[in-house]
């Protein structure tokens, strides 16, 4: 929200007070309290009819600094608040006669005593992140709203893009932006978001959460050029600060902060189908679409039902509709005899027709207005109610219903929606801000139902594919991108969300491949089914027609059943890679700039992206197969050719269909398992080690896990001279190759291998 004409102007019906210069602190413990004055003080009269903003300065976390900021106090903030982990950081509160300093790890807040000069800036080390200080920190009324709002602006320096706030499909740098923290079904052509996370990075290595649920509007660099303006309305505004020397470094402490990401299945990583939205759930259907996967040899490993497998009218009721399902049970154990997952798709939302809503509406299950009646919309299904996740008995009821399909043979859940959560006259049963829950509602459904198979399968078997999600949210994985189109410039959109949300700690993301609406061209659909595979999960999904290959041309067949069995290969490596987004809080699918934060090219790629941390893939988005990718500095193999390419440089080339961008980065170590056809399998059992160009001196390590994450080897490789070492520690039967030297001369030894370069 714009509060300013410029720098000199206030809007119209706007009247502001900023924070002027420092008044007075004290300390109690690890918080030091602020306070702030909205003109200078410089005798008594001074101190009559002036603004104060009480700033508390507090550290959850080692190198988290948390400025709560409070105008009147003496309101009532209800819940829900955005849970932060407590530690018990070492923080130490100095001061001297020019400013007072807040530390926590290598992170500290410096305030400015000096009269008329209202500042505070932010430090990690030595390196100045961002400040606050004139005419920034702010608490604004609006005469014609009668509203009343917080505001905070954090400088923007020279050369810092901004980065995050959620999966927004507009372009990945931030600058220039208003954006606004309302979950909202939008699809994936406009500015709106089904996550939206009030938290921002930069390429300077550091980020800011806004840990509100609320309504935050974001002005970056778009209301003044060189700030971050943030706003609130009420009476209380709090931000984290989170120093980082990388973004990756802040990425990884924000989830520590915020949640980590759970360890999805191991199955979860293979190919997904559905039944496609508006098409038919029939049996000669289904199973005629699965017979055509296995006549093709292309491996499918999860079978989705979406939302028409219940019946007309009476969504959501968890009951199959009998006229195309009239054993569910019986058909669930045929397709797990097939090898086959099954994922059914489910809201929370409740038609009147359904008979839950007469048992939530009797037992007060369902969310109601102010005045005790059951809040209702014909928007989606006819007299639609929601399930109020705020009441436990509401939730145990509407689990208990679910967990009828889980017995059944049900083995993960699509959660869809839980955007479109009203917020007028709306009295939640345990009081919450419905403001707040609009946006944290998500949380408590996708919440619910991770915990529910978590209790039924164990932690280590649970995922979702959840399309809504908020502060918090990538503790409950999988994510989707939403309804997408069929075209190319809709998977590129497509590309940005991801990239966008992966800056928000989102580990694991996947997409619609062929776009949602519409029928894709064949060219696009194949195009998009590499990119879909070589994203950390894949699923085929439409809404007129089926995303079976066959129905766009045969080589399509051949392209699919090419990238799931090159998937299948990758996953020794694909699943390392989120052991380490669940242990380190590393995204698998992130931008170049995480990697590469001071390289100023990579700042603007939104068109690739960095698979794990050896691999870069860039989607082919052009009808002629025409692709430009940029490699950072460096020496890089291409996986398919084995090409050596020289980095700092755009890479201009033309794929075919069986190929894309998928370059390896240099002193990597590829672990390629020895299956093509499912993706959990035992990967140390004749695992591969692909080792990429090695510069002198040049050092690699990774690890292999087993499918339940746990490290079953370790492999170490270093070149000196012509010979690279390669040492492995556990294991029997593994090989080892160079990407880029077919003529390389290995010799095994009892610790690993001695490989000779043709060089």
């Amino acid at each position: 929200m714009k509060f300013t004409d410029g720098f000199w102007q206030i809007r119209e019906n706007i009247t502001a007070a900023y924070a002027h210069e420092y008044m007075d602190h004290h300390v109690n413990g690890k918080e030091l309290t602020v306070y702030t004055v909205s003109k200078h003080v410089a005798s008594k009269a001074d101190t009559m009819d002036v603004m104060m903003l009480t700033l508390s300065i507090t550290s959850p976390m080692e190198n988290v600094i948390r400025v709560s900021m409070v105008h009147f106090d003496g309101g009532c903030e209800r819940e829900p608040f955005v849970a932060l982990t407590q530690t018990d950081p070492h923080v130490t509160i100095t001061e001297d006669e020019t400013s007072i300093t807040y530390r926590s790890g290598e992170t500290r807040a410096v305030i400015s005593k000096a009269p008329s000069a209202w500042k505070i800036e932010f430090y990690h080390g030595d390196r100045l992140l961002t400040d606050t200080s004139y005419k920034n920190m702010a608490y604004m009324k609006d005469t014609a709203s009668k509203k009343n709002y917080m505001v905070e602006q954090l400088a923007i320096d020279i050369g810092e893009q901004i980065y995050g706030l959620g999966e927004r499909f507009t372009p990945v740098i931030k600058n220039g932006q208003s954006i606004d923290m309302w979950n909202e079904d939008g699809g994936t052509a406009s500015e709106i978001a089904y996550k939206n996370i009030p938290f921002y990075i930069t390429n300077k290595g550091y980020g800011v959460l806004v840990d509100t649920y609320g309504d935050v509007s974001f002005e970056v660099g778009s209301e003044k050029v060189e700030r971050v303006s943030f706003s609130l309305e009420g009476e209380r505004l709090s931000y984290c600060v989170i120093g980082g020397s990388t973004p990756m470094d802040t990425i990884q402490t924000y989830n520590r902060l915020t949640g980590m990401p759970a360890l999805p299945p191991a199955w979860s990583f293979g190919l997904w189908l559905t039944t496609s939205f508006k098409t038919s759930y029939d049996e000669t259907t289904t199973t005629g679409i699965l017979d055509g996967m296995k006549q093709r040899d292309i491996p499918l490993h999860v079978f989705h039902y979406d939302a028409c497998w219940m019946r007309d009218f009476q969504w959501c009721d968890f009951l199959w509709d009998p006229v195309h399902t009239p054993d569910p049970a019986e058909k669930l154990a045929r397709y797990h005899a097939r090898g086959l997952r099954i994922c059914i798709w489910l809201n929370p939302y409740i038609s009147q027709k359904s008979y839950l809503f007469h048992e939530g509406k009797q037992h007060g299950y369902l969310l109601k207005k102010t005045d005790g009646s059951v809040w209702q919309t014909d928007k989606w299904q006819p007299g639609l109610a929601i399930v109020d996740f705020t009441n436990p008995d509401a939730t145990a009821w509407w689990l208990g219903k679910l967990e009828t399909l889980l017995d059944m043979g049900v083995d993960c859940i699509k959660t869809d929606f839980g955007e479109r959560i009203p917020v007028r006259d709306i009295a939640y049963f345990d009081g919450s801000d419905p403001v707040k829950m609009h946006n944290c509602y998500t949380l408590l459904y996708n919440k619910a139902v991770f915990d529910l198979l978590v209790r039924k399968r164990g932690l280590a078997e649970a995922v979702l594919f959840s399309r809504s999600s908020t502060v918090g949210g990538q503790q409950y994985p999988v994510h989707w991108g939403g309804d997408s189109s069929a075209t190319y410039p809709s998977m590129a959109e497509t590309l940005r969300g991801g990239l966008s949300l992966a800056c928000g700690g989102f580990g694991f993301w996947s997409h619609d491949i062929g776009g949602f609406e519409y029928t894709a061209r064949a060219d696009v659909y194949k195009r998009w089914c590499a990119f879909g595979l070589l994203s950390t999960h894949s699923r085929l999904h439409g809404a007129d027609t089926h995303r079976v290959p066959w129905l766009f041309d045969e080589e399509a067949c051949v392209v699919l059943k090419e990238f799931v069995n090159l998937k299948c290969r990758l996953m020794p490596y694909i699943f390392a890679q989120a052991v380490r987004a669940h242990e380190e809080g590393r995204p698998v699918m992130r931008p170049m700039f995480v990697d590469y934060p001071e390289d100023r090219s990579a700042l603007h790629c939104d068109l690739q992206y960095m698979f794990g941390d050896s691999l870069v893939a860039a989607p082919v988005f052009r009808a002629d197969g025409k692709a430009e990718t940029y490699l950072p500095a460096g020496t890089w193999v291409d996986y398919f050719t084995g090409e050596v390419l020289p980095g700092e440089r755009w890479l201009k080339r033309t794929y075919d269909f069986m190929t894309m961008p998928l370059l390896v980065k240099e002193n990597s170590i590829l672990a390629i398992g020895a299956r093509d056809d499912v993706p959990d399998y035992d990967y140390a059992d004749g695992v591969t080690f692909a080792l990429s160009a090695f510069t002198e001196g040049g050092a690699a390590e990774t690890f292999v896990p087993d499918i339940t994450g746990k490290r079953v080897m370790q492999v170490r490789a270093e070149r000196c001279g012509s010979r690279i070492t390669l040492t492995v520690t556990g294991g029997s039967r593994w090989t080892c190759r160079m990407l880029a030297d077919e003529n390389a001369v290995i010799e095994k030894t009892e610790t690993g291998a001695v490989i000779t370069l043709s060089c």
